[in-house]
């Protein structure tokens, strides 16, 4: 087999690595226009939001050839240690971690402030690909879905304890991973019953649910025997009753979750986003003011810095999470489109690359990769036009802030890396 070139650059994909600057370029440009002033709109004032951004961007030029320098073999051999160092990071939080919001996800580093969880994603992945990789590794036996689930959720149940629920939901997106690999489409359907069924509860209270759904099954039921006979019924009894018995605990469970353990702001979000009830001065702000700043933009925009809604500061937190209004008002529908263009031209070509793959750790990575991207970039802007609540996720290569624009990068050079190098031996 060839052997791997010394040259770093040799073999990567060039479409991949434009499509990354073209977003973090405009990402850039979108965070100066939500966060200069009158006062501070100087590009090299180090002091603002977008200056710092550029501090981050090029900080990044020595990462992605740190990323490069090592082979692929580096990537699969080392893959349960970065995943074991990244699982610690998150670990030392809670005794060493900086309190923000409310949330013990940051080391203070002086001037700087690092989160863990952007980068306990790629090495995740890594570690997914590793196990699944693994030629004596069968996805079929439910004791290896058990690992694969334990090294997914793992670092989730750390990130949810701090508590960033936001970022422990990105990791629902290896589902389309497990299931790429063969699991089946049951445990999907399973997850998507089951929050279809807390929503509902939520929504029409436990009562109203429990006998709604009581009716509905036992028609199911009665059929079931019906079609099936006595036979049927003495054999299956016990399951039958069990299932009842499941359904009443869920719900009932659900409401007292919701009404014992959430917190009013969790509640608040929850109601204002089913419509329960309408609050555009307090927890619905933020989404309100998003949806008013994007409709306003229309078609083609107000023009770049001419936005007066984002000029006036009415979004909060619009330079991070809720970038994407920004470019809806002064790029309108059209810059809109281009930027979630973007984004599906980056994950179209990041799963053809991986298909590419005869070595199945690069194409499982891939897929991660894929996976995440398309969950932050669902959730973010589901949650800046209304659609979904509020849960602080951040849009890849977009929204400002060191620690994801990094996470990111390494997520996505170190595929670029992997593909670089599937022709060679490994």
């Amino acid at each position: 087999m060839r052997q791997e070139k010394n040259n770093i650059f040799a073999g990567i994909d060039w479409i991949l690595v434009v499509l990354y600057i073209v977003l973090i370029g405009f990402g850039w440009l979108n965070i100066f226009a939500a966060s200069k002033t009158e006062e501070n709109n100087q590009i090299l004032d180090f002091s603002t939001k977008y200056g710092k951004q550029i501090l981050w961007i090029g900080l990044s030029v020595p990462l992605i050839i740190t990323i490069l320098f090592f082979n692929s073999k580096f990537y699969e051999k080392f893959a349960s240690v970065l995943y074991l160092i990244s699982i610690l990071s998150l670990i030392l939080l809670f005794p060493f971690g900086k309190e923000i919001n409310g949330a013990k996800s940051w080391f203070n580093f002086g001037a700087m402030s690092l989160q863990p969880s952007e980068f306990v994603k790629a090495f995740t992945a890594l570690a997914v690909a590793k196990l699944l990789s693994d030629r004596q590794y069968n996805f079929k036996l439910v004791k290896n879905q058990i690992k694969a689930f334990i090294i997914v959720f793992f670092p989730a149940f750390l990130i949810t304890l701090q508590p960033d629920a936001g970022s422990a939901l990105i990791y629902l997106s290896f589902f389309f991973v497990l299931n790429r690999e063969g699991l089946t489409l049951n445990y999907i359907l399973l997850g998507t019953t089951v929050i279809a069924l807390f929503v509902l509860t939520i929504f029409f209270g436990a009562s109203k649910m429990f006998v709604s759904l009581f009716i509905i099954i036992s028609f199911i039921v009665a059929y079931t025997i019906y079609r099936g006979g006595k036979r049927f019924f003495r054999f299956n009894w016990y399951k039958i009753l069990a299932f009842y018995l499941f359904v009443a605990l869920f719900i009932f469970g659900t409401e007292f979750t919701y009404n014992n353990i959430f917190k009013q702001h969790h509640r608040d979000r929850f109601e204002v986003l089913l419509g329960m009830k309408v609050d555009n001065t307090n927890i619905g702000y933020n989404s309100y003011q998003s949806e008013l700043t994007i409709s306003s933009g229309g078609w083609f925009g107000k023009g770049y810095l001419e936005g007066d809604i984002t000029k006036g500061d009415f979004v909060p937190e619009q330079h991070t999470d809720y970038i994407f209004s920004t470019v809806g008002e002064e790029w309108g529908f059209i810059g809109s489109s281009f930027v979630i263009i973007l984004f599906m031209l980056m994950m179209y070509r990041i799963i053809y690359l991986a298909e590419t793959h005869t070595n199945k750790f690069g194409r499982i990575y891939g897929y991660s990769l894929a996976s995440i991207l398309f969950f932050h970039v669902i959730v973010n802007i589901g949650m800046v036009i209304g659609l979904l609540p509020t849960v602080g996720i951040p849009l890849p290569f977009f929204s400002y802030g060191g620690s994801s624009l990094w996470g990111f990068t390494i997520l996505l050079f170190i595929f670029i890396r992997l593909d670089a190098h599937k022709n060679y031996d490994w």
